[in-house]
């Protein structure tokens, strides 16, 4: 019965966080329709020039930090003490390195839109540079809800965010039409906007919360090195994707230039078009990846403890946690992979309504080759976040670079190659999202092993 009520629990997790994450891709994917109409495939180009960056400094500020703050934040609850000291620490942690991101952000500006050989794109660097200091205090925030398996903050704070951005964002499109890099200035300074307006919901939420009242046995202060120990490589795993998009934004569009008459654009529909389509199904799976970092990360606490779960005799089995996070990916992102390569067309002509012609055949078609990514990377994020809930996230780290470089080298080759074009960049993708799912599944195998070798150990001496 308490099993069965667990499973309920994490069920209703990553359905709340799926929820969300769906309908704010949702809202960003039906957001290209008019913004492509207004500012056309040029505008969407130079938006997905900056985006790279920013998403880079990010990662670097806030990605690692949901993940990394929930399995702290699990760990105290499961051994029963307070995890205000934790939060507080995480809290002044990671502001301090948001302020350097974006300060960051603002000085390598000129040198980044020079490197891009764009810089009508200068000012969106520095209109978007707050969003990485913003991002940084909601990700502790949403970090110590999940890490009590409340997900509602999250999933209705992205929605909020996203809402705002599209608002603020087709209004300046509107505005600013007639000058395409100013509209795309200021479609990044909307992206701050819904930043700010997602960062005041979710302190209002935590104001309310009733666990902030909460008490547990002091566990004693916490150390800043203790996050990092565990952030560091939860940030550096997350942070290939964005790094390896950043290097795609100079060198595929370089190669691409070799040939194509407008490689910008080109770049524009993989990653503004096909990346984005997607996303949808990979958004949804997030939800099971957060769900399953408190499930792990408490079952392997308590297999550390004493290897039986409490007021039970049953033992604590991290493997069939995997097993059945992993599960439940692979139910939603198999029919979504094979949805998306049979409904392409339709797809790209609902979502992305003034493409036309060539480059509307040119969208449907990457999305048919990328289409298997939506299972691999689904599938990849799932067991990353596993791996860091039994406190291994530098094995996903690895797994993701050895992925990234693969993809890189892959289509270095491919995009020289006139026949290939920007397509060669979405096999050189799935290649590599292949290549991290595989290598994340075996280091689960092999830690999930360990633990359970340990949590017997450790019953076998209760026993005695």
């Amino acid at each position: 019965m308490k099993e069965k009520v667990k499973k309920r629990s994490f069920l209703k997790g990553a359905a709340l966080i799926a929820a969300g994450g769906f309908l704010a891709k949702i809202i960003g994917a039906l957001y290209r329709i008019p913004l492509t109409n207004l500012i056309g495939g040029h505008g969407i180009g130079l938006y997905q020039l900056v985006y790279p960056v920013y998403c880079l400094l990010l990662t670097v500020s806030a990605t690692g930090i949901p993940s990394s703050i929930a399995k702290l934040t699990a760990e105290k609850l499961g051994r029963g003490e307070s995890d205000k000291p934790l939060f507080k620490t995480a809290l002044r942690l990671f502001l301090w390195i948001g302020l350097i991101g974006t300060l960051l952000m603002v000085a390598l500006a000129p040198l980044l839109a020079s490197a891009q050989g764009s810089r009508e794109v200068l000012g969106g660097y520095f209109t978007l540079a707050p969003s990485v200091l913003l991002v940084s205090a909601i990700s502790v925030l949403r970090g110590w809800f999940q890490g009590r398996n409340d997900m509602f903050p999250t999933a209705i704070s992205e929605v909020i965010e996203q809402a705002v951005k599209v608002a603020f964002g087709l209004f300046f499109a509107y505005i600013f039409r007639d000058d395409i890099p100013k509209a795309v200035v200021f479609l990044l300074l909307s992206v701050s906007i819904s930043e700010l307006v997602a960062l005041l919901v979710m302190i209002a939420l935590y104001r309310l919360s009733p666990a902030r009242k909460e008490r547990g046995k002091d566990g004693g202060r916490v150390a800043m090195k203790s996050i990092l120990h565990t952030s560091i490589p939860v940030t550096l795993s997350a942070l290939l994707i964005p790094l390896s998009t950043l290097i795609d934004s100079v060198v595929a569009v370089r190669l691409l230039g070799a040939y194509a008459a407008d490689p910008v654009a080109l770049y524009g529909l993989f990653a503004g078009g096909a990346v984005t389509v997607i996303n949808l199904p990979v958004s949804v799976c997030y939800g099971v990846a957060a769900a399953s970092i408190p499930a792990v990360a408490t079952a392997k606490a308590q297999a550390e403890e004493g290897g039986r779960e409490e007021k039970s005799g049953k033992r604590v089995s991290v493997r069939k946690k995997i097993f059945f996070s992993l599960g439940i990916t692979v139910l939603v992102s198999v029919p979504a992979a094979v949805g998306l390569y049979y409904f392409a067309e339709p797809v790209s002509q609902m979502i992305f309504r003034s493409l036309k012609g060539e480059e509307l055949q040119t969208l449907v078609q990457l999305i048919k080759v990328f289409a298997l990514s939506a299972f691999t990377l689904s599938c990849a994020q799932t067991l990353s976040a596993c791996l860091t809930a039994q406190g291994k996230p530098q094995y996903a780290a690895i797994s993701m670079a050895i992925a990234m470089a693969v993809k890189t080298a892959v289509y270095a080759v491919l995009l020289k190659n006139a026949e290939f074009s920007v397509f060669g960049l979405a096999y050189a993708t799935n290649i590599g999202y292949l290549v991290a799912f595989l290598l994340n599944f075996v280091y689960n195998l092999k830690v999930s092993k360990r633990t359970r070798s340990k949590a017997n150990d450790n019953g076998n001496r209760l026993g005695q």
